[in-house]
């Protein structure tokens, strides 16, 4: 399912909403707000009931880039834990705001520069 980044809905736990809330009104910079305008189109989950089939932080995700076939494993986490050599990958960046709240079989158009488009699937949850 490839769904515009304007009409999807993402799913969020309780938890994760309420600190990225913080970590928003923390940080003042474009990355935040793309997080924010992410954030609006939420349904929020008691951390309970949240479905196991939805990226939250701390997940563990394998992706793949439609266009090219190449799979990515990264973890998704707060910046301060953001670590590239690690994989672990912050919510504060663009490819970490677009992955938040997607499920197992979900796909996305993510805006590059010069206007490119990069087309990413969520393929497993990992851990």
């Amino acid at each position: 399912m490839t769904t515009n980044t304007q009409d999807r809905v993402i799913h969020l736990k309780q938890s994760d909403m309420d600190r990225l809330t913080t970590l928003i009104d923390r940080h003042d910079t474009p990355a935040a707000e793309a997080l924010d305008e992410e954030l609006t189109r939420a349904q929020i989950w008691p951390d309970d009931d949240f479905p196991g089939d939805s990226i939250a932080m701390g997940s563990r995700v394998r992706f793949e880039d439609l266009d090219t076939g190449k799979q990515t494993e990264v973890t998704l986490v707060y910046p301060h834990e953001a670590d590239v050599g690690a994989m672990k990958i912050s919510v504060l960046s663009p490819v970490g705001s677009a992955l938040i709240g997607l499920r197992i079989g979900d796909s996305i158009d993510w805006p590059m520069n010069a206007g490119r488009v990069r087309r990413l699937k969520v393929d497993a949850l990992l851990g």
